[in-house]
């Protein structure tokens, strides 16, 4: 039992000495070691600060889509590339009332759904204040909990408001402030497009999307209708966004929804789809996996720094070796066995790494720390903890797969014969 208790110690031992050796060693040739390390420091760094500039990209990413609402569906009419409706007009392509009939009673994982409709740019005036290149929306009562923009002040489109088509609308905040009108507007009118809105409630800004923010500013400020109101004045390009009863289901929503269009939209089996429907889940997926093979690419071209920065670690070993020969002979004449000198050379090796390993983190934080205050896309830059243990494992294994065969060398030099060599 005793014996058995000997061996981690031996080893412990072993290990620990051949530490000191190693680091005794690299202090007396410090500017050779730096230069050596040189190429791990920079490909640590790399992969650090890659890493991190990657994973805080897709988190920002998949915040703003997050915040955006990953379970929606949208549709819109598309013509198609072959088939009868090849040459179709945008008019006998659109979407009419009748074909959305049923909608929810038809596709059990939908949850709600809303038309969305628009009209060109218009101006919107209030007294003698004016807002050019506005956009007028018509809506159905789903779209505030799709969106998730309640209504923050007054009161949402009442079922007389669409059955009337009444002159009613919705603004932000930001338009509200814009025209300057009062505080509480609810009653106030506004004219849009030459035709005048009773203002009947504000409606929640639209999150903040860091990503595509400068995208949308032209599209600031908004002003929402009753759909039948848009509907009077004239057929609106328009586009439905539907919502799955939760992600693990959009799939079977989605498949359900091109059935029920195909269906009511009169298209035969074998002819293309008159319209395209796209599922934020689904673009997640993508971006992920295209995140993934940008990672894998980058760590491959990182991992190129790590390759050179091995070559060189294995390259000074051999020099260390050469230079250490009569030391080993002597080692060896004192009766030091071949697992000693291979140990104490591959841990000086690994030593060697991990110094560069560290070094290059730190480093990689740096980077970092410049690529987070650089941009404000990158502002939740971070080195992960699983980076860093990836970083000085990459240094480990550089360590050891380079620094194994001048250990080996080292191991298997005939004593006598090293310790002739002058």
């Amino acid at each position: 039992m005793k014996d058995l208790l000997h061996i981690p110690l031996g080893i412990g031992f072993l290990l620990f000495q051949s530490t000191c050796l190693a680091l005794t060693e690299i202090w007396a040739n410090k500017m050779r070691s730096v230069l050596t390390t040189l190429g791990i420091v920079i490909g640590v760094a790399s992969v650090t600060a890659v890493i991190a500039a990657l994973t805080g990209l897709k988190s920002k990413v998949l915040h703003d889509v997050e915040s955006f609402g990953t379970n929606k569906i949208y549709m819109w009419v598309q013509r198609p590339d072959s088939g009868p409706q090849r040459n179709a007009s945008w008019w006998n392509l659109r979407f009419v009332p009748t074909q959305l009939e049923g909608l929810t009673d038809h596709c059990p994982s939908v949850a709600e759904y809303t038309r969305v409709g628009r009209i060109g740019r218009l101006t919107v005036r209030h007294g003698e204040r004016t807002v050019d290149n506005i956009s007028l929306r018509g809506i159905d009562p789903a779209w505030h909990s799709i969106e998730h923009r309640p209504v923050v002040l007054g009161r949402l489109f009442s079922v007389v408001d669409e059955e009337q088509a009444r002159n009613v609308c919705l603004i932000d905040p930001d338009l509200r402030d814009k025209l300057m009108l009062d505080r509480d507007c609810i009653g106030q009118t506004i004219l849009a497009g030459g035709r005048r809105y009773a203002v009947v409630g504000i409606v929640e800004r639209r999150p903040e999307m860091s990503m595509i923010g400068e995208l949308m500013q032209e599209e600031a400020f908004d002003v929402f209708v009753p759909y039948a109101t848009l509907r009077r004045l004239r057929e609106p390009w328009c586009e439905i966004i539907a919502t799955s009863k939760s992600t693990a289901v959009t799939d079977e929503a989605q498949a359900e929804l091109r059935f029920f269009l195909r269906k009511n939209r009169g298209i035969k089996p074998g002819d293309p789809d008159t319209f395209r429907l796209l599922s934020i889940q689904s673009e997640v997926k993508k971006f992920n996996d295209i995140a993934l093979v940008v990672t894998l690419v980058a760590g491959g071209v990182v991992a190129i720094s790590l390759l050179v920065g091995g070559i060189g670690i294995m390259n000074i070993m051999l020099v260390s070796v050469s230079e250490r020969t009569r030391e080993i002979g002597l080692r060896k004449a004192v009766g030091a066995r071949r697992s000693a000198i291979l140990t104490q050379f591959l841990v000086e090796a690994v030593v060697l790494c991990l110094f560069g390993g560290l070094v290059g983190v730190a480093l990689g934080q740096l980077l970092t720390t410049i690529l987070a205050n650089a941009n404000p896309v990158l502002s939740e830059v971070a080195v992960p903890g699983w980076a860093i243990s990836v970083s000085f494992g990459f240094a480990v294994a550089v360590g050891i797969g380079f620094g194994m065969f001048p250990a080996i060398k080292a191991a298997n030099l005939d004593p006598i014969e090293a310790l002739r060599h002058e």
